[in-house]
Order: structure tokens, then sequence, then C-alpha cells
């Protein structure tokens, strides 16, 4: 059964994917690009992305192997509870278009730290942008690599090693023309993913009616449920070995807000496609993002629940095995990837590909404006000019994905790497969302307050992490923001300054009023997401 590797067709396919995404990029860099490009025009592309550029970048961006390969592991481990990470950031989503991007572009608002150090002061927004840049190079972009380099190397055959140089150099080609450059490739890699992912569930269930003889891809997805129903409920139960990863109601109710509303509203790297567009493009950009969402876990979760059906029916015995004999959920993926006809795995190995490389360049750029913006010219150069900003800017990619490559391999211990990064990342969630909140809804929030929890954030997560290790993380990030949160009342509510504080933001209820064909289009989508959990409870 082991087809590992590329054939003709599939180097063809594949080929022509590469050529183009890099032909198109470098069209839009000649042809939309303005000819002295500034700081703005490089990490935002101000004015220039349209709704659907900008839903595809939050996508592209946001997909990448850890969804492919970690959450189609975790499909295979524990089954369709993981989507909660992509439908319940779908509802999360439609909050940040409503109540947080109008704050920002109300304030002009390009960066967090400069959000930050605007609500608060410079010390605030040192930190977290230092907290920023670590978890972007160290977890993610990390993560990110590792992850696509263990595709390729399970999928087509590519040495390891060799993958991570590739795809990081094809990340940077992408990067160097910014955010415009991104915005608008990230449309042709979204359509990549998109049809590339929906070939290969395509083939898991027809595998599935095929092993069982079952015809039809619909009686499939009825075979899973009879062969893996415990694969099919959204809310773990507490005797579940999985429920310290998704416990129970807290996705629906607790902590799962908190991460979904911290990553998607406070994180440079999602919300900076938005940061350069009026309000109305930008929130009709994110409702596109939201819905496709909703399609994520067909794309990725549907194969590892799949994967797991055949391997406990005799099949994927060898391939699901590391060299010691252990089961990696983590190669369910690129097992059924190997499965395609020549010329349709090509098109899937595009798909993951695109999703790798998109968002490697949407991470990469993120670091640079972080790094140019908040840390080169506040404290290196203030007097920088745009060429040079721009200049440290792509210099800063170069040596970030330097750092991603040289950590990459350390992860190849890890069994489900979905899970590394979001528990790891969750480490600075509280405290990053504690203080974004009551920076933007309560104006007499101080900054010794929004300081006490930016130092607190970590010692406490680390702390949580290792006197209490049997709480579920979701569960500990939500103790960690209500300590947080009392912290930040206490210490505001002691300073005697704090009821004339100057730096509180001016809140303007016509801010939240998105616009009828927005709430319509949000009802719907809320309205799929409650029939989703209702059926699969």
């Amino acid at each position: 059964m082991d087809q590992t590797g590329l054939e003709f067709l599939d180097y063809i396919v594949f080929i022509i994917y590469l050529i183009g995404v890099s032909a198109y990029g470098y069209y839009i860099y000649k042809k939309k690009a303005p000819k002295n490009i500034n700081s703005t025009d490089y990490f935002l592309a101000e004015g220039s992305l349209t709704f659907w550029a900008i839903g595809a970048s939050i996508i592209a961006s946001n997909i990448s192997a850890e969804h492919f390969i970690g959450m189609s592991g975790s499909g295979f481990a524990i089954g369709l509870a993981i989507s909660s990470y992509e439908w319940m950031a779908a509802a999360s989503l439609i909050v940040v278009a409503v109540f947080i991007l109008p704050v920002y572009l109300k304030n002009k608002i390009y960066t967090m730290p400069q959000f930050l150090r605007q609500r608060y002061n410079p010390t605030v927004a040192t930190i977290m942008a230092i907290f920023w840049l670590l978890l972007y190079v160290f977890v993610n972009l990390t993560s990110i690599l590792y992850l696509g380099a263990l595709a390729l190397e399970v999928t087509a055959g590519f040495d390891f090693t060799y993958s991570i140089f590739g795809l990081g150099l094809f990340a940077i080609l992408i990067t160097v023309g910014g955010m415009k450059v991104i915005g608008y490739t990230d449309v042709v890699q979204v359509v990549v993913l998109i049809i590339g992912g929906l070939a290969t569930t395509y083939l898991a269930l027809d595998l599935v009616s095929q092993h069982f003889d079952r015809p039809g891809i619909f009686n499939a997805l009825g075979v899973l449920k009879e062969q893996a129903d415990d694969h099919f409920h959204m809310i773990l139960p507490r005797e579940s070995p999985y429920y310290k990863d998704l416990p129970g109601l807290s996705v629906l109710i607790g902590a799962m807000w908190i991460n979904n509303l911290a990553y998607f509203g406070c994180n440079q790297y999602i919300i900076q496609r938005s940061l350069g567009a009026n309000l109305k493009t930008a929130r009709k950009g994110i409702l596109f993002a939201a819905v496709l969402k909703l399609l994520i876990p067909i794309i990725v979760v549907l194969p590892g629940i799949a994967a797991y059906v055949l391997y406990q029916n005799g099949m994927f015995q060898q391939e699901m095995l590391d060299p010691d004999g252990i089961i990696k959920p983590d190669h369910a993926y690129p097992v059924l990837l190997n499965l395609l006809p020549a010329g349709l795995k090509g098109v899937a190995f595009a798909a993951l590909t695109a999703a790798i490389v998109a968002s490697l360049a949407g991470k990469a750029n993120s670091i640079a404006t972080i790094f140019t913006l908040d840390i080169y010219k506040q404290y290196i150069n203030p007097s920088a000019s745009e060429k040079q900003l721009v200049k440290i800017g792509r210099w800063s990619i170069w040596a970030a994905m330097a750092i991603g490559m040289a950590i990459a391999p350390q992860l190849r211990v890890l069994e489900q790497a979905y899970q590394f990064i979001q528990e790891y990342s969750s480490f600075i969630t509280p405290g990053v969302f504690a203080i974004f909140m009551f920076g933007m809804f309560w104006k007499r929030t101080t900054s010794r307050a929004a300081l006490t929890a930016a130092t607190l954030t970590i010692p406490l997560s680390t702390a949580g992490k290792w006197l209490v290790p049997n709480i579920p993380f979701l569960d500990r990030m939500g103790i960690i923001f209500l300590i947080l949160t009392a912290v930040i009342v206490v210490v505001t509510l002691l300073d005697p300054h704090g009821k004339n504080n100057p730096k509180g933001l001016e809140i303007d209820r016509s801010m939240f009023s998105p616009g009828r064909s927005f709430m319509v289009g949000s009802i719907l989508l809320c309205g799929v997401l409650t029939a989703l959990y209702s059926i699969f409870w």
C-alpha cells in the first residue's frame, strides 16, 4: 500500500503551482505596489485589499501544516471534537468584527504593541512585543516548518532537512513583496488549499466505502459514525482520555472563547490583514473568513477520522507507526495523500504546500512588522527613514526564518503537534486578552494594572503547568485569565489617579453597528453552528 513519492504528472502539477503563485506574486509586486514603497504599504497594504482578499488571507495565514497534519492527527486520535477550534473560531470572528476591529480602525492602530503604547505606556508595549516575537519565532514559525517538512517527507519522500529550507526560502520569496503580495497570493493559495483538501477528503471517504462495501461517500459517513461513534461527539465526557485537551463545556462557555478572541482579535498575525482597510470592507472580509472556517473540519478532520477507522480495520498498520513502532496520529493525512492517483496527488500536495507557505509568509510578515515598528523604530533608530524600515523588515524576516529552520528539527519528539502549539501559545493568551479588553472597554484601567498583568501572565501559566499538570490547559488558561482580571481591577481601583485616566478610549456606540447584510450573514452562520453542535453533541 506504500506509494510514497510523487510521479511525473504530480511534479508537473506541483511545478505549475509554484510557478503560478510566484508569477502572480511578482505581477502584484510590479503592477500594484507603489514605486516608492513605505512601511505602511509594506506591512499593511493600506487601502489595497478587497474583502475577499482579506478573508482569504486570514484563512491562508491561519490554516497551515498544523491543521492539515496536526489537526488531522487530532481527528485520528480525538475525533470531531477538535473541530471546536474551527467552528468556535467562526463565532469568535463575528465578535471580533463587531466589537474589536472598530476600536483599532478608529484609533489608526497598525500593530498590537502600538495599541498598548497608545493606551498604556511604552513599557507594557515592549514587554508584550517581546512576548509575541518569542512566541511567533520559537513556537509558531518552528512548528509550521516542522510539520510542513514532515508532510513533505512522509508524502513525497523529500529529505526532511531540505524540506525545511525549501519551505522557508519559498515563504521568504513571497514575503519580501509585503502584505499586498501576501494578501493577493493568499487568494490563490486558498483556492488550491480547498480544492486539494476536498480531493483528499473524497479519497478518504471513498476508501471507507470500498473497504466496507458501502458505495457512495454519504454511505461512508454513515460507516464512520457506526465504526467510530466515540469520534463524533463535540463535547467530550470527563472520562475521555483527551478531556485534558478539550475539557467538555469549556469549549462552548469557557476559555475557548478567550483563546479564539485573543488569537483572532489581539494577534498581529491575524488581525493585520484587516488594519489597512475601511471598516465595512474589513468586516465583510472577516465574515468571509468565518464562513470559510466552517469548511476546515471537512477538509482536515474527516480524513483523520477516516484514517482511524481504516487503521482499526487493518489498513495502514505500518504507515501509521514511527521507527520505534509507536502510533503517530500526525501521519494520518500524509498517508492518505500517498493513495491519491497521479495528478490529483500533485494537486493535494500543492494544497498542503500552499497552506504551509501562506502561513509561514503571514507569520514572517507579522514578526517583521512588530520588530521593525515596535522595537527597531522605537529603541534602535527612531529617525529611520521609510526605506530603512522596509529594509529592516525584510532582514528581520530572513533572521526569523533562519532561527525557525535551526529549531524545527528538534520538534520530532512531539506526538500531536497541534496540541503543543495550542498549549504553549496559551501561556501568554490570558494576559493578552485581559489587557486588551480592559484597555478597550474600561477607560479607568491604568498602565500599572496592565504592566502587572503583563509581567504575571507567563509566570502564572508556567506555575499552573507544573504545579497542577492534571488541569486541562484551556481550564487553566481560564483560571489565570480570571486571576489577571482581578489583579487589573484591584490595581486600577487602588490608583487614586485612575478616575481621570487621560489614555482611556472614547467609545462611540455607532462603531458597533455592523449593518443589515453583515447581521443577516452572521445570524445564518450562527444557525449553522447551532445545528452542528446539536447534531454532534
